[in-house]
């Protein structure tokens, strides 16, 4: 089973929006905000949780269509 993946945004009375990635190792969670920190304008912080300090799993899922 695959292990879940959270994305949670909040928003303040200031209109500022802090990300906040659960269920990802290492620096994938800074790869797939990217996007949407670019979006959203300037990061005035970044604060790492432990599991970005763990290794990611290399195992890699291929699907192949019959068609």
């Amino acid at each position: 089973m695959a292990k879940r993946r959270e994305i949670q945004f909040k928003i303040d009375d200031e209109g500022n929006v802090s990300i906040e990635v659960k269920g990802v190792s290492g620096g994938e969670c800074e790869r797939i905000t990217r996007e949407i920190e670019e979006a959203l304008g300037i990061v005035t912080a970044r604060e790492r949780t432990s599991e970005f300090y763990i290794q990611a799993e290399t195992t890699e899922k291929i699907s192949l269509d019959d068609g």
